[in-house]
């Protein structure tokens, strides 16, 4: 097994706790009763699922073995509105490192496939971290009100259109 898909493994683990770690957020928010903040994380975690998905599609493309990683357990509590989107922002942060670090990696090794592969996920997290840091604007923001928040969400964030150039996720149809 390569340096690059021993570390792509890893990576799968990494998008696996992102997306448990967006699911504890988005029940966060639900406990809350802020449903839009719900439902945009809830989407997250769908997402990031579907980033260790598409890892694990490109391994079986590329005949490489696919060991799922465990997790640790995601932060589940929470005091108030803020900090939950403090951690997507450090989370989103992290991710893009590790992107960066694995983009790194497959040019080492000469791997074009590989880097080919990791452009779509660069520019991927080039717009999460934006809008992680975007929503810690709006939710810091001095006498923002909770409905004033879901207000926002319902605006920037409703539903997005599906990226034709995203890779593949295993176990979806073609």
């Amino acid at each position: 097994m390569s340096r690059f898909s021993d570390q792509l493994n890893a990576q799968i683990g990494n998008e696996f706790e992102a997306h448990q770690q967006y699911l504890a957020i988005a029940v966060h928010y639900d406990f809350l009763t802020m449903p839009q903040m719900a439902a945009f994380f809830y989407a997250q975690a769908s997402e990031e699922r579907n980033h260790a998905m598409m890892m694990i599609q490109y391994l079986l493309d590329v005949d490489e073995a696919v060991q799922i990683p465990g997790t640790q357990a995601p932060t589940c509590a929470f005091d108030g509105v803020i900090p939950p989107v403090e951690l997507s922002v450090a989370q989103e942060k992290r991710v893009t490192t590790q992107i960066h670090e694995l983009a790194r990696i497959a040019r080492e090794e000469n791997d074009f496939g590989a880097e080919q592969f990791l452009q779509w996920f660069i520019k991927e997290q080039v717009e999460e971290v934006a809008t992680m840091g975007d929503l810690l604007t709006v939710v810091s923001r001095e006498d923002i009100s909770i409905n004033d928040i879901e207000a926002y969400i319902a605006r920037e964030q409703g539903g997005g259109s599906s990226d034709l150039t995203a890779p593949r996720i295993a176990g979806a149809k073609h």
